[in-house]
């Protein structure tokens, strides 16, 4: 319905729409790379393009690129199947309907970008903050409440400085309504990687089998058989070649277990000080932190950035992560003491520049594929067999 609402026709708000959706993505990434103690904590770097597009889009296509934006980061991050998912869609929807809704009722001479990203920022961490309490923190939530909205409001604050600062200067926002319609140009070609993983499935057959193999995992209240699934995708990633960092694993998992042994509950077990380790506590902790864990690992084997997804919005999302692979390929001119300028030339290089179809190989799910996929989600729901 939301598509619907957004004309085909507007092939230059579509350019505006995949352009912003690339620089979610390309800050997306930036923000995944900053470590951080909790892996759904975010500064909003990601949530400067949507600030750019309050003056830009009207609302129909303001969705859409807010959609971009958090399927695209599930994509690229690989976590469209975890909780990390959850946090990023419910914090970004409500923070841009916020933002969006401050600018059309105050306007831009009665409210600030600085006032906006501070409200977008507070929102946003209030409802991930929900979300913790809900699924992993549960009252031990309150301990990090503090410290996570101070952080988001002086992020939001500092995103909002600049915003105004790029906003007053950029020549591509002065020119925004100019984009031309996109130019067919050459072929890309594209990179074949030669690995049993890429050859074998295509992005959609995994995307089913993800759906399936999810309810395996969510609904098994055996806290060992989680374990014993964590272990299972993790193994998967390992042997599809995605990337996984050992160390940020076991720290995320340490960190969810830790905090839900502040408010003890059940037998002691044993006692440090005057903290006590009690069962029930420890049990949930171990529960929660292997569930959100497996969630990640599953979603690094099953979500493939060549995913398809049909109608106007997937071509959209399509041009953005066309777009932002050559921002990847130029993200080298974003540094120093240039950096507004040299985001400024970009945005209208890549505005005004042909952009390359790219012709994707059809890759098709083999005999093997298959058969490997049905072992996989056979042995995921194995648990509830045994």
């Amino acid at each position: 319905m939301m598509i619907s609402m957004l004309s085909p026709g507007k092939n230059n708000i579509h350019k505006n729409i995949a352009l912003l959706g690339a620089f979610c993505l390309f800050l997306s990434v930036v923000e995944y790379l900053i470590p951080k103690p909790l892996p759904f904590m975010r500064i909003g770097l990601a949530n400067l393009p949507l600030m750019f597009a309050l003056d830009i889009l009207p609302f129909p296509s303001f969705l859409i690129l807010v959609c971009i934006k958090v399927i695209g980061q599930g994509l690229i991050t690989g976590t469209l199947f975890s909780y990390v998912f959850l946090f990023s869609l419910t914090g970004t929807f409500l923070s841009a309907l916020v933002m969006f809704a401050l600018r059309k009722v105050f306007g831009c001479n009665r409210i600030t970008f600085i006032g906006i990203g501070a409200a977008g920022a507070f929102i946003s961490n209030v409802s991930q903050l929900a979300l913790a309490y809900m699924f992993i923190f549960k009252e031990n939530a309150r301990y990090i409440a503090p410290p996570f909205l101070a952080v988001g409001i002086v992020t939001g604050i500092v995103l909002g400085i600049f915003c105004e600062t790029f906003i007053r200067h950029s020549r591509w926002y002065g020119k925004k309504e100019e984009i031309g319609e996109r130019k067919e140009g050459s072929v890309q070609k594209i990179d074949v990687k030669n690995n049993f993983y890429d050859n074998n499935f295509s992005a959609n057959t995994l995307f089913i089998a993800g759906i399936l193999i999810i309810p395996a995992l969510l609904f098994n209240p055996s806290t060992e058989f989680r374990i014993v699934q964590f272990l299972f995708f993790w193994i998967l990633a390992l042997v599809c070649r995605k990337k996984t960092n050992p160390l940020i694993t076991i720290l995320i998992i340490a960190i969810i277990i830790a905090f839900n042994l502040i408010i003890p509950y059940g037998r002691v077990l044993f006692s440090i000080g005057a903290f006590k380790i009690t069962s029930g506590a420890l049990t949930a902790g171990i529960h929660r932190a292997f569930t959100l864990a497996a969630l990640v690992m599953l979603s690094k084997v099953t979500i493939r950035q060549d995913l398809k997804i049909p109608g106007t919005f997937g071509k959209i999302l399509g041009e953005s992560l066309r777009l932002f692979s050559l921002i990847m390929s130029r993200k080298y001119r974003l540094k120093g003491k240039n950096i507004l300028t040299e985001l400024d030339n970009l945005m209208l290089e890549l505005s005004e520049e042909e952009i390359s179809q790219s012709v994707d190989r059809a890759i098709k799910t083999r005999p093997a594929g298959y058969v490997v996929l049905i072992v996989v989600i056979v042995l995921s729901w194995l648990p509830w067999v045994i």
